[in-house]
Formats: C-alpha cells, structure tokens, sequence
C-alpha cells in the first residue's frame, strides 16, 4: 500500500532498512521477481538506458570499451550489469546487501568488487585501493534511502568519479527512478520506500551540490506504471 504518510510525518522518515531487506530476501532471484511481475519491460528499459548512455558519450567507441570502471548501486540479480554495463565496462562494480542476489555474479569476467551491503553503509573503494568510476548507475534503489542518506550517498559517488587530465570530473552518475504524479512523495508499506516527485529530486540533487547535465523519459512502459526519468549528474563545480 502507497501512502503520503500521516501527519506531519515527512515520508522519507517512515523508511526501514530492515523492514526492506525482509522484503527483498522474500522475493525470488530472477527478472521476475527484480521488476515485480513486469519481466517484459527488461528489454524496454535497457534499450532506454542504452541510448541515454549514448547521448552522454559513454559506450563503445570503434568498438573499443570506453568505460574503465563503473558501478551499479542497488545492484539486485545485477540485471543492468550483465544486459548492460558489462557491454561498455572494463570492469563493473555492484552494490547490494542481499548476497543471495549477487551469487550468480561471483567469478563473472568483467565483474569486479561485489559489495553486499546497503547504499547508505557503502564506501568507494577499501583500505587499498581508491576506485574511480566513469560511471554510477542508481536504479530503482534510492527509494530505500531517507533524503538525508541519499544525500550523503550521492556526495560520496561524487567524491569517486573519475577526472580528467585537466582536472575536470569525467565520471558521471545516473539515476534513473519512478516519479511520483500525486503531488507529493509516497511511501510504500509494501518494501518500505518512497517514490519521490521531480522536484524532491532535484532538491536532493542540489543539496549533495550535483548538476543536471541531461535528463529524459524513459519511453514504452506499460501505462499502469510510474513513470521513469533518468537524471545525468556530476558536481556542480566541475
């Protein structure tokens, strides 16, 4: 059940961490149970995503990757890592606290650091190795952050983005999330989320001191669902 929250509760502040992994460790891991009964929109949403990709100049070029590292936040079954990612990744990175989900990617070429905790608990490389990534790809995840986590969350993929020779940041980050049409923000007792308004993300995108570099629709999804934006950010001084 989706609900605006009672009160003067902001709906963010009814989110729980445990609450959605109980609810994700319930589900099966497979297209099915990642899209929610909607396995035939797989194919629409890559195709999207592939294009948007390409509008900001990331894919191949000539042929040749030209992604080094990236990152998939929210990872899941790593749908978009292997439909997608890995055809323009060196190597690809994935976030998420459900270990069962990300088994399958264990040993997969192309498939680097596997984190299997929540976005709000990751941090960009370890005591090691400081990653830098051309691209981080958030979908259908940041509903489980509080806008105070996401925050926080998107300042520290800030902080991992690749740079330029001339100092500029290379590295982009994309989120791509269902849009509230109620008027306000929506929380979800279901997985305990919220579907956020453009305008909430936007907010959030200003407040982790990130720019819009591009943003689009996505395209031919069943009627019946939210609609989908994608955002391209990167910091606002770069």
């Amino acid at each position: 059940m989706t609900t605006p929250g009672d009160g003067a509760e902001k709906p963010d502040s009814l989110i729980s961490a445990d609450d959605g992994r109980k609810y994700w460790a319930g589900i099966d891991a497979d297209v099915n149970g990642m899209l929610g009964g909607y396995p035939a929109v797989s194919r629409v949403d890559l195709r999207g995503s592939r294009s948007f990709l390409a509008k900001l100049g990331l894919g191949r070029t000539g042929g040749v990757k030209n992604i080094r590292r990236a990152l998939e936040g929210g990872a899941g079954i790593g749908r978009i890592t292997q439909g997608l990612l890995l055809e323009m990744a060196e190597t690809v990175d994935v976030v998420e606290p459900i270990a069962k989900f990300t088994a399958a990617l264990e040993g997969r070429p192309g498939v680097g650091r596997i984190y299997n905790v929540g976005l709000e608990e990751w941090r960009p490389g370890d005591e090691s190795v400081d990653y830098e990534y051309d691209l981080i790809w958030n979908q259908w995840c940041l509903g489980h952050l509080t806008d105070q986590q996401l925050v926080a969350y998107l300042r520290r993929c800030s902080g991992a983005l690749s740079v330029s020779d001339d100092g500029k940041t290379k590295g982009v980050i994309v989120v791509k999330e269902n849009m509230s049409t109620s008027g306000k923000d929506l929380f979800d007792q279901e997985d305990s989320s919220v579907t956020r308004l453009d305008e909430s993300f936007r907010r959030i995108f200003d407040e982790a001191g990130l720019r819009i570099v591009k943003t689009e629709l996505q395209h031919g999804f069943p009627h019946e669902l939210y609609p989908v934006r994608m955002y391209a950010l990167k910091p606002k001084e770069s």
